[in-house]
């Protein structure tokens, strides 16, 4: 202070600035205290309420910006992810749990994704995309909400990602579900069923919701899972060069891919620069590619990369598929679909077999072979239950491959 100001003077600033500092003071405590409160609230409804963790994630609040899918994927790229880190400090990939389920299947998918929850997901916190061909209801989003340890997201699929297209003869499609009704083909009558397949072979991972993802676990209503899944397998797969991974494999019905390899077969003679030399082609064929032997992964349970299907090759094996309509004038499944993309796209040993993890869709199961991996892993399936040996199964087909 200077030494030319009068000493009353100098007395009277000095308990002004006194006064003024304790003002200072007890406001900047307080605003402390207030933002202390906040933060603490808000850390403790994050980590307590799945729903308010995704109203103010990064996505979430990003989604409301006019950004075009491509920029959206193109800058998921190039800036570090929202996901990268779980909740307890692991890294994580750029993944997904994807479920594709109708408002009427709430209480079997509420039973799929407890489980995976349980036996998976609470060390992870992975984010959940659901998808509907209509609207979700505010009970199922509610529901589901309520569950999920991650983010979570629901989304509407497009029409044409979705519906029967235009150009498909839909007498030549109906004559076809009548025959497979009086053949007693299991779904042969449903449209639906066969919006899914198409949906499922081609346009999933293209949905704006997806498109940030590289990688996905495929989860289906009314699955079970037996097993804890206490490592990352989508760390797995990419830190081991995998891009496909199955738990069950078996044959198709003939009857719903009749003219399917005939498309197959066109499409390797006019492009068979997309096919590696180490495929796995002798999974698909006995006879060196001249007819398919029926074998696929069944799709209901994937983990795998949408690098595969967004790749040029599967792009333009799945438009030349799409233009011969076998996906509604038969009932082309997505199963036999990815596994021939992924067996003819991937080298073999791109393709991996999760022995360790225990899986259920009615009326198959698999039950981890070692019986240490079962006790480490919790395990409550019975391995002498397990599908991979039985006369359908093909693993025993993929195991021979494998050893090629």
């Amino acid at each position: 202070m200077s030494s030319w100001l009068p000493v009353h003077y100098k007395e009277h600033y000095s308990r002004s600035l006194r006064h003024r500092l304790v003002k200072v003071n007890r406001k900047a405590l307080w605003l402390c205290v207030a933002i202390s409160v906040i933060t603490l609230l808000h850390s403790v409804l994050r980590y307590t309420r799945p729903e308010y963790a995704h109203l103010t994630s990064v996505a979430n609040i990003t989604a409301h910006f006019q950004w075009t899918a491509d920029a959206m994927h193109n800058a998921s790229t190039n800036i570090a992810s929202e996901y990268e880190l779980g909740s307890n400090g692991t890294r994580r990939a750029n993944a997904v749990l994807l479920m594709l389920a109708r408002n009427s299947e709430l209480n079997d998918a509420i039973t799929s994704v407890k489980e995976l929850e349980q036996r998976f997901n609470r060390r992870f916190n992975y984010p959940w995309v659901f998808l509907n061909e209509v609207p979700f209801t505010d009970e199922f989003k509610e529901s589901m909400s309520s569950i999920v340890s991650g983010p979570v997201s629901f989304g509407l699929i497009p029409p044409d990602n979705w519906y029967q297209p235009d150009w498909i003869d839909e007498e030549k499609a109906a004559d076809s579900r009548a025959q497979m009704v009086a053949e007693n083909v299991v779904y042969g009558g449903s449209v639906s069923y066969r919006n899914m397949c198409r949906f499922n072979s081609g346009f999933f991972y293209r949905h704006p919701l997806v498109q940030r993802y590289k990688w996905y676990w495929r989860v289906e209503p009314n699955v079970h899972f037996h097993c804890d899944t206490d490592y990352d397998p989508f760390l797995f797969m990419e830190e081991n060069d995998k891009l496909y991974g199955f738990t069950i494999t078996l044959y198709e019905w003939p009857k719903t891919v009749a003219t399917l390899w005939d498309a197959v077969k066109e499409f390797i003679d006019a492009n068979p620069q997309y096919l590696p030399a180490n495929n796995s082609m002798k999974y698909l064929s006995n006879d060196g590619g001249a007819s398919y032997n029926m074998c696929h992964f069944w799709s209901n349970f994937e983990i795998a990369s949408m690098d595969l299907w967004r790749g040029e090759a599967y792009s333009k094996f799945f438009e030349h598929l799409e233009s011969k309509g076998g996906f509604y004038y038969e009932r082309w499944g997505d199963a036999p679909v990815h596994s021939i993309g992924a067996g003819l796209f991937a080298r073999k040993d791109q393709i991996h077999f999760f022995d360790d993890i225990g899986y259920q869709h009615d009326p198959f199961q698999h039950c981890p072979r070692n019986a240490e991996v079962r006790r480490a892993r919790n395990c409550t399936c019975n391995p002498f239950s397990s599908f991979d040996y039985w006369p359908s199964s093909c693993l025993s087909k993929w195991e021979q491959v494998l050893r090629s």
